[in-house]
């Protein structure tokens, strides 16, 4: 098939090369110049493993390239992804889907014969109607014009696998046009059994915010066991692993730590919780809005912590290390980071704060200039008198506590992902203090 991808950012760029990987002709738009300019060179502007030789490969081919101009998108392609961002509204609550409807208003008046319009973008229950009736009324094509809501599950860090492998797929349609077009786009990867689900839009547009939202409140309920833990002397990994095996639970997304962060989870709870108070459900709101305290409580809990580790010390004028910037490992994203979050709080109270992270330095700087940072971890652990993990990266949990280069006389490190195994910081001679474990 023809396809356009409109918005090139973390969904649309891997989502553009995917969707050429698969065998199809591809477009992608987006309204920055020098975004389109490097993609068109073969250069990925996001950190996302595997991205660049995808998206190398079909540029060099010929099955991908990238435009500005909306038009060309439109006498070109038969299906048209929307892919551009969703923020949080100036409520603070509620999606801004104004991205979504201009998107939708500059495509239209170019839709000359029948096509599809499938949006990705993660919004507000019954904007599919909405779009269909701004996207017929615009176009020369009117009713031929179908609308698919296609909700994405991409997570940041395995953006590609989970395009060209995901769990599942989830169409929400009105007509048999519209979900032909999807088996069409899709057939490759439905060949291999992912499975398919055909819903109405509304049903499509909270799976979204109810999958993200679970996970949101799977996170901050392990976060508040944690604070048991903690208080009883109890160990937060052990129970991790005593619900984990559990098959009505599971271990996974049950990661104590200092919250979740990017461009998901938190405003999709938030949305989420805003969409039960639209539609009456007042328990339901009760429930996301203790998940949100929960969240946004965790870099005060970091902070005891660290407080706790420094013991007769004090933070100010402590040069403390904060090993991590993005919100999670493996991508370069730094929207909503907790780590960074921490970092800032740490700063705020008189520590001398160095970050260290593998990717995501640059956003950082652009985000929180008033720290410092590096992107060489010996730099970083120099003269620290306190290192704090903030993300998980393999780098840290992975690192030999006996050869790291640089670090202190009489460390202590502050392990706020509570994802290292004890032991080897032990035996090397560190101090490790952990959410929700007894601390030696």
């Amino acid at each position: 098939m023809r396809v356009s991808v409109i918005g090139c950012g973390h969904l649309g760029i891997p989502h553009a090369a995917a969707m050429a990987e698969l065998g199809h002709e591809v477009i992608g738009v987006d309204v920055d110049q020098a975004k389109v300019d490097r993609l068109n060179a073969g250069e990925c502007p996001i950190f996302e493993p595997g991205l660049p030789a995808l998206l190398s490969r079909h540029i060099d081919s010929g099955a991908l390239r990238f435009t500005t101009d909306i038009a060309e998108a439109a006498a070109f392609a038969e299906l048209h992804f929307i892919g551009v961002g969703t923020p949080i509204d100036a409520d603070g609550r509620s999606y801004d889907n104004g991205q979504v409807f201009g998107a939708v208003r500059q495509l239209a008046p170019h839709l000359t014969d029948a096509c599809t319009i499938v949006g990705k973008s993660t919004v507000t229950v019954g904007t599919t109607a909405q779009v269909t009736a701004l996207a017929q009324r615009l176009a020369p094509a009117g009713t031929g014009v179908e609308v698919v809501w296609n909700p994405e599950f991409l997570r940041e860090g395995h953006a590609v696998d989970d395009t060209l492998r995901p769990d599942r797929i989830i169409a929400g349609v009105t007509t048999a046009e519209g979900e032909k077009a999807i088996r069409a786009v899709y057939a490759g990867i439905l060949d291999t059994g992912v499975p398919l689900f055909v819903t109405d839009p509304p049903t499509a547009e909270l799976a979204k915010g109810a999958a993200n939202t679970y996970l949101g409140l799977k996170i901050s309920y392990i976060n508040a066991v944690s604070n048991m833990c903690e208080a009883a002397g109890g160990d937060i990994t052990k129970i991790v692993e005593i619900l984990g095996i559990d098959p009505r639970i599971g271990a996974g997304g049950m990661q104590p730590g200092i919250g979740y962060g990017g461009g998901c989870l938190p405003k999709d709870v938030r949305a989420f919780t805003a969409s039960a108070k639209q539609l009456g459900i007042d328990d339901a709101v009760d429930l996301l809005l203790a998940a949100e305290r929960i969240n946004e409580s965790r870099t005060a809990v970091a902070m005891g912590l660290i407080t706790r580790a420094l013991g007769d010390r004090q933070l100010r004028e402590t040069r403390v290390t904060v090993l991590g910037a993005a919100f999670k490992p493996n991508t370069s994203d730094v929207r909503e980071s907790p780590a960074l979050a921490l970092a800032l709080a740490l700063h705020r109270a008189g520590g001398v704060v160095t970050v260290h992270d593998p990717q995501a330095v640059a956003n950082a700087m652009v985000r929180n200039p008033e720290l410092d940072y590096t992107s060489d971890l010996p730099t970083a652990l120099d003269g620290a008198e306190l290192v704090v993990l903030a993300t998980e990266w393999p780098e840290y949990r992975q690192a030999d506590p006996r050869t790291l280069v640089g670090y202190p006389t009489d460390p202590t490190l502050v392990d706020c992902r509570t994802t290292l195994d004890p032991e080897p910081w032990h035996a090397a001679g560190w101090t490790l203090h952990q959410l929700g474990r007894p601390g030696k």
